[in-house]
């Protein structure tokens, strides 16, 4: 089986190479990205690279692949939306094209919890929840918008087994320096005083986070089983403010929700940090999500809590921890 791989070198990217590698139906992989590593620091036997930006270079490199993967997407600069769109959703719509014009039969798409409309925390939704996004959020109303190219898509070409993978935040130490500069930035100490670990508490902040490497199998069984549809992929237990305090050994302070998004915005606004305030509504807004259709399909379960996930890619942040590709290089 030859596998394309479109955005292979981020958080996801690097985790599904590892675990491509070592998947006996795999044959060979195509690494694609903008920026492909360099000096031979990141080897894998079965994968070969290639450099592109899906948002205007030639995409025949999908020619004769069993399966693409699309993981490719900017989150940054997230002050330069049209920018942002040019990859995020003309660059899908151009992908999406290259897969039907040289007649791939697979593709697997990185969907996430931010394509989901605003829910309550409980119940869990399943897959049917819709998909319109929370329209104060660049990065959820850009995923909302390729769902409805996806939508068409699957109308339009039902020779083509379309899975999308709508996952959790995803944690790993090799991304803790990428997640240091795509939402805190460089006034954020890379390590807090056990003192200075505060973690504010309001209802609804409550989400879900799950290990690379369970995300990683999760996309291996998806792409190694005749399965189709969307499926939701995240780790137990949701994560909630006191959880999160316990889990950094600090304090969950009560803190009024309207107040905390006033000082991100504005924070942001200072540019002081660079993560806009659709982040804070994503993370009080989008539905905790019910995975049991992946576990029952996919046979997939989580091997790390995110809890510990959570621990690794702070304990990372704290040590300036990467990987060697552009996207996440360490400090």
């Amino acid at each position: 089986m030859r596998v394309v791989v479109v955005g292979a070198t981020g958080n996801v990217g690097t985790a599904l190479l590892r675990a491509l590698d070592e998947t006996l139906e795999i044959d060979s992989v195509v690494g694609v990205a903008r920026r492909t590593p360099t000096g031979g620091e990141v080897t894998f036997a079965k994968v070969s690279w290639h450099a592109a930006d899906i948002s205007h270079d030639p995409l025949d490199f999908v020619s004769g692949a069993d399966a693409v993967v699309h993981l490719a997407w900017l989150i940054q600069p997230s002050r330069d939306e049209p920018l942002m769109r040019a990859t995020n959703v003309d660059g899908t719509a151009r992908l999406l094209r290259a897969v039907a014009d040289h007649g791939v039969p697979a593709l697997v798409y990185a969907s996430s919890v931010g394509t989901y409309a605003p829910a309550p925390k409980s119940p869990p939704q399943p897959e049917t929840w819709p998909v319109t996004g929370i329209r104060t959020s660049t990065y959820s109303r850009h995923k909302a918008e390729v769902e409805a190219l996806l939508d068409t898509f699957e109308y339009e070409h039902t020779d083509v087994r379309l899975v999308r993978m709508r996952t959790s935040l995803v944690f790993q130490r090799a991304a803790a320096s990428e997640v240091h500069r795509l939402f805190l930035g460089p006034l954020m100490p890379w390590h807090l005083p056990r003192a200075l670990r505060v973690v504010p508490r309001m209802p609804r902040l409550c989400f879900q986070a799950t290990h690379a490497r369970d995300i990683a199998d999760a996309y291996v069984r998806a792409l190694t089983r005749d399965v189709s549809g969307a499926f939701n992929i995240a780790a137990e237990p949701p994560l909630t403010s006191s959880l999160i305090a316990d889990t950094v050994e600090g304090r969950a302070i009560p803190v009024p929700e309207k107040v905390l998004r006033a000082v991100v915005a504005a924070a942001y606004a200072a540019r002081i940090q660079p993560a806009e305030a659709g982040w804070l509504d994503m993370a009080t807004m989008s539905p905790i999500m019910d995975t049991s259709r992946a576990r029952r399909l996919l046979d997939w379960s989580e091997s790390i809590p995110s809890t510990a996930a959570l621990t690794e890619v702070l304990d990372g942040i704290g040590d300036g921890a990467g990987f060697p590709t552009p996207a996440l290089h360490p400090r």
